[in-house]
């Protein structure tokens, strides 16, 4: 019997290649469908969750997934949004987490992508939580950091969504509040 795990050598290198594949699939998907988002806007608290899965998952490209959380919050509960923007975003972010998976060669001899991986490798979830917390472009690098240090899926996703969901709940009840005053400041009755 061999002494190396089941899941090494060529089976390691095909689930790496057949998740960076992933990712390219989804980006390239998500960018040739982005005229189509807005349908989802009638859809209540699912269509906020899939609208945050989409706005996560584009690798490195921006998209307004905190503007639909803010708009959003003005709409419906915003602690509602928060949870559902919140998991969708969660999800969402696996696509960062699949690129660390299948290889860091492409982002490896970025500074930024060296100091948040030393960060993410002494720090743990604690670096996750906070960069998914703050509202930055630097998530992706993170989940791929975590993804290519081997932090396990459950425990990568559990940061993620502490941090998001309290992103989200800032954002939502923000716009919330924000609508109130608005339409007090131009005179009208909320």
């Amino acid at each position: 019997m061999s002494d190396q795990p089941w899941f090494s050598g060529w089976r390691l290198t095909l689930a790496r290649l057949l998740s960076l594949i992933a990712v390219i699939a989804i980006t390239i998907y998500i960018f040739s469908i982005r005229d189509q988002v807005d349908q989802l806007e009638s859809y209540g608290y699912p269509g906020i969750f899939l609208l945050s899965i989409l706005a996560n998952a584009t690798v490195i490209l921006p998209a307004p997934g905190i503007a639909l959380t803010f708009t959003f919050g003005a709409v419906f509960n915003p602690l509602g949004v928060a949870l559902a923007a919140g998991s969708g975003a969660t999800l969402g972010e696996l696509t960062g987490y699949l690129a660390g998976f299948s290889g860091r060669g492409i982002i490896e001899d970025n500074p930024m992508y060296r100091r948040i991986e030393a960060w993410t490798d002494r720090y743990g979830g604690w670096t996750i939580l906070i960069l998914a917390f703050i509202p930055n472009p630097l998530f992706d690098l993170a989940g791929a950091a975590a993804g290519a240090l081997g932090m396990p899926v459950r425990t990568f996703l559990i940061w993620v969504w502490i941090g998001k969901v309290l992103k989200m709940l800032l954002f939502a009840y923000a716009g919330s509040a924000s609508i109130d005053w608005l339409i007090n400041l131009m005179g009208g009755t909320p």
